[in-house]
């Protein structure tokens, strides 16, 4: 599971990255977000998939062709669509399912049967496939809302899936975000942390050593990776780094997946693939992952 410090560290473009990178080398994946907010949705044929119609959050679909998948609802089975006034549209597996205030969300229906609706969905998917590449939303550390968080440590404690933390250091404070990140988080769901992913850099990673060489002494977990900041023109979620231009991309499969290509290319030459490899249980034979 790729979980995040804040909204727009990178999750989606990493799962989307694993997705492809899983692929490459002969594996059934598909990526999986147990609750997603986004105004930029993306409609399921109902010819192509009669049994499967209905709308998920567009960046879940990228993900999907990114793991050379089809989009299923149960990719995204909790879908908010922001109304404005802490109030959302509720689509569950694809379908309208109510118009709910963001206080009635968390407390009469997250955990009375959101979290049982995308773990049946979770559960299907595992049974059909050999990879899950879970995201996270937001922060997994926002205290307020911890016990309702189905987005991140809940499902992921649920399936006890290895959590890697991605963080931006192109906003600034990264190391001080995955410090605090790691404080905040309940003790069982540390554990559940297998290292972090520095986002977005430019410049000498040489430059970076004695700052992660502190961290990972601070928080017990390793830097898998510094992944250079990569340029794509991928539709985005509504995140603080999403463009005018982003929210306006053609919905061309096509066209999405030579864009992965490149983003999987230069993520997989910046991270320790093998060690995440091992943590999801994968086989590694000299050096390189084996179906």
């Amino acid at each position: 599971m790729v979980q995040g410090t804040s909204s727009g560290a990178g999750k989606s473009t990493l799962v989307a990255g694993l997705c492809r990178i899983f692929s490459n080398n002969g594996y059934l994946v598909v990526p999986f977000k147990a609750q997603n907010m986004s105004s930029n949705l993306y409609p399921i044929n109902q010819n192509i998939q009669p049994y499967n119609a209905g709308v998920i959050a567009m960046a879940q679909a990228v993900q999907a062709v990114a793991a050379r998948s089809k989009p299923d609802t149960r990719m995204n089975p909790i879908l908010l669509k922001p109304l404005g006034d802490y109030r959302s549209s509720i689509f569950l597996n694809g379908k309208f399912y109510s118009d709910m205030h963001a206080k009635e969300y968390y407390e009469k229906f997250v955990l009375q049967q959101g979290l049982s609706i995308a773990w049946n969905s979770l559960k299907g998917l595992v049974q059909e496939n050999d990879i899950v590449v879970m995201e996270g939303a937001g922060s997994p550390s926002e205290i307020n809302i911890s016990k309702y968080d189905i987005a991140n440590m809940l499902i992921a404690e649920k399936v006890r899936a290895p959590v890697i933390i991605v963080a931006d250091i192109e906003r600034g404070g990264c190391f001080a975000s995955i410090v605090g990140t790691m404080r905040l988080l309940k003790p069982a769901h540390r554990k559940l942390v297998k290292g972090f992913i520095i986002n977005k850099f430019r410049g000498d990673k040489s430059l970076l050593t004695p700052a992660i060489k502190s961290m990972e002494k601070i928080t017990g977990k390793p830097v898998l990776g510094v992944v250079p900041k990569i340029q794509f023109d991928l539709p985005e979620e509504d995140s603080l780094d999403a463009s005018p231009q982003s929210k306006h991309v053609a919905l061309t499969e096509e066209s999405w997946s030579w864009q992965v290509d490149a983003i999987a290319k230069a993520i997989e030459e910046s991270i320790d693939i093998k060690a995440i490899a091992e943590m999801a249980g994968l086989k590694v034979k000299q050096g390189r992952l084996t179906p």
